[in-house]
């Protein structure tokens, strides 16, 4: 049962990948006019979807779900600042890690 929770989480992760690289190629689609970045973003949130829904079979679904938001969130947000050339405010910083720290509290709760 061990290795089934393992592999969740790695589906977990690939699921945090393809979402914030669907997400990120949102951006660069400039609402849906570009091809390449629009085909980006669907394939990433179907795969994301299929990854998350893999993952929901051995990782209880409240878990699951607050990781892959507050993840996804906290990449974005990254990503955002870091190569978008978005603003990142003490706000910003500090909504993050709120996020993040919302997560982590959910999950002191156990798997169950």
């Amino acid at each position: 049962m061990r290795t089934l929770v393992h592999m969740g989480y790695a589906l977990l992760a690939g699921a945090i990948a393809a979402e914030v690289a669907a997400t990120t190629a949102m951006k660069y689609s400039e609402g849906f006019t570009r091809l390449w970045p629009s085909l980006v973003t669907a394939v990433g949130y179907l795969v994301a979807f299929l990854l998350l829904a893999q993952t929901l079979r051995t990782v209880s679904v409240g878990t699951a779900y607050a990781i892959w938001s507050g993840l996804g969130t906290a990449a974005v947000v990254a990503i955002g600042a870091v190569f978008l050339g978005e603003g990142l405010t003490v706000a910003k910083v500090a909504g993050t890690g709120l996020i993040i720290g919302g997560v982590v509290v959910l999950n002191m709760g156990g798997a169950h």
